[in-house]
């Protein structure tokens, strides 16, 4: 039985659907308070021009034991699944009609954490690789540009319990952002689900 609205979201070469409400909210309220205290969180050091810099929130890797997998210069191990995790991998994999191998949980505590543009096309994930994006807590902005432009062409606000799921070319042609805000907002996790095919 479908609890929740669908809306594809229509933008050149990207296929994108955002499903909300996805778990009931009571269900989403129980996994937010439930990550929260069990995640073992770290703020990993990336390298912008010869310097350290803390990454502007907190992570954590999940997957199948051969899910390495490698983002912005580091290489990360998969913790275990945990029953939680696995429960919700079962679901997002069921409504994405494709089998998903890891988790990278963001930790955006305050209006201060953010994520900066860039797509999801690291060459593990294959061609046309599809994820699948759950946001939990506070609503955030999400921008999408086109690569090689500095423009914001499309937003969306994703709240609790909103699933999003980009397949297709979307990486290919678009970029992300959660940007800085100093306007008031809760904290949020985001769990964005992929298929890692060739281990880094």
């Amino acid at each position: 039985m479908n609890l929740f609205a669908a809306t594809e979201l229509h933008l050149p070469n990207a296929e994108l659907e955002l499903l909300a409400p996805w778990p009931d909210p009571l269900t989403a309220d129980l996994w937010f308070r439930q990550l929260l205290e069990q995640t073992p969180w770290q703020q990993p050091q990336v390298q912008l021009y010869g310097r350290q810099f803390p990454v502007p929130r907190l992570v954590a890797w999940y997957g199948d034991a051969e899910a390495s997998y490698r983002y912005s210069g580091l290489t990360h191990q998969p913790l275990a699944w945990t029953p939680l995790l696995a429960q919700i991998r079962a679901r997002v994999v069921e409504t994405a009609g494709q089998a998903l191998n890891g988790v990278l949980l963001n930790y955006y505590r305050d209006g201060d954490d953010s994520m900066g543009w860039h797509s999801d096309d690291e060459a593990e994930l294959g061609s046309n690789p599809l994820i699948a994006s759950l946001s939990l807590g506070g609503t955030r902005r999400f921008d999408l540009r086109r690569k090689g432009q500095g423009r914001i062409e499309h937003s969306l606000w994703l709240e609790h319990g909103s699933l999003l799921v980009m397949r297709g070319p979307t990486q290919h042609h678009w970029q992300h952002q959660v940007a800085k805000t100093r306007s008031p907002c809760a904290p949020r996790l985001n769990l964005t689900f992929r298929l890692i095919r060739s281990p880094a």
